[in-house]
């Protein structure tokens, strides 16, 4: 029997796709789930935004039925807010409600949402009851270890949070002060797993960059799954790729310039359709290089492509890339 938020199986050591801002949009999704991703998430959707009707906000709420299972991820401060949050976004049928307990954004969590409600324990807790209370869909949690090195309350926050009716957690193994710098440390999110009270399922998140490192952190973490958020981007076949290394020890051929090119290309068409041409090709220059990562002489065809605002300079550059990889211009 594999891993299951109520009755969901997620197969026995899922993968998850983190929620990112302006990074896991339905174009993104598509894809990871294409290249082997359990489950997803949604970016974060503020809960102040959604009441307010704002666009962006609204826009997050789609979802689509191949990419299932899926969360739409919450945050916000306001507990009466977060509870009309959770009934909108009920009606739009996700398999999960996920709440942000671990954006270190300034500008979320010195209002006290995301990874700011690490201050305020009792209100994290008080908060998420009542968003269990308003949904009869399974609510997850994704947070960090805590607010800084002297308030690492994540053993004893996790069991709270259990008790009143999350059916899932993810952790990512940095407190808000550290935001992504340094290790991540995951011998507290183990210690949230084997703590005999504990029944839910445990997901680790924070520098699984290989997956090597994925079945490292598995084995020596004991984590009922793995949450991948940067190594991703620009990466859809990270997926693949750990599912292959967890099942035999072997590695996966890695995508040649043809198919990086051809996947790339289908992302920004994706993009565009979704979000219209001027914000599809902007929010696609973060993905440029991770696409193309570790290839030599790049860099003019990258430059090429985050400086450009035009659709058809993007394919021709595009179309370079594959002419001089067939040619052998970057093994030389």
């Amino acid at each position: 029997m594999g891993v299951k938020i109520r009755d969901i199986d997620l197969g026995d050591f899922p993968l998850l796709l983190a929620p990112m801002e302006d990074v896991s949009d339905p174009p993104f999704r598509a894809l990871c789930k294409r290249y082997g991703a359990d489950m997803m998430y949604t970016e974060f959707i503020s809960s102040e935004g959604l009441i307010r009707d704002a666009a962006k906000s609204l826009m997050k709420l789609d979802i689509y039925e191949y990419e299932r299972p899926v969360g739409i991820q919450i945050f916000g401060n306001n507990i009466e807010s977060m509870i009309k949050t959770t009934e909108i976004v009920a009606k739009t049928n996700p398999d999960v409600i996920d709440i942000n307990y671990g954006c270190p954004v300034k500008k979320v969590a010195c209002k006290g949402a995301g990874a700011g409600i690490l201050q305020d324990i009792p209100k994290m807790v008080e908060m998420t009851k009542k968003v269990v209370e308003a949904t009869s869909l399974p609510v997850t949690v994704k947070t960090r270890l805590g607010w800084d090195e002297s308030t690492k309350y994540i053993v004893d926050a996790a069991e709270r949070l259990q008790d009143i009716g999350i059916e899932a957690i993810s952790i990512h193994g940095r407190t808000r002060k550290q935001m992504y710098k340094g290790e991540a440390d995951w011998s507290l999110i183990a210690e949230v797993k084997n703590n005999p009270r504990m029944k839910i399922p445990v997901f680790g998140n924070g520098d699984i960059t290989s997956p090597e490192k994925a079945v490292e952190y598995k084995e020596r973490y004991g984590v009922d799954g793995v949450m991948i958020g940067r190594a991703a981007i620009g990466n859809p076949w990270f997926f693949n790729e750990v599912k292959q290394f967890v099942k035999d020890g072997t590695h996966r051929t890695p995508p040649t310039i043809s198919e990086r090119v051809a996947v790339t290309k289908e992302h920004i068409d994706m993009s565009i359709k979704w979000k219209g041409e001027i914000l599809g090709i902007n929010e696609m220059k973060r993905h440029y290089s991770n696409y193309f990562k570790g290839i030599p002489n790049f860099k003019p065809f990258r430059t090429k492509l985050v400086t450009s605002m035009d659709l058809q300079e993007v394919y021709d550059t595009l179309a370079e890339v594959e002419e001089k990889f067939l040619s052998g211009f970057f093994s030389e």
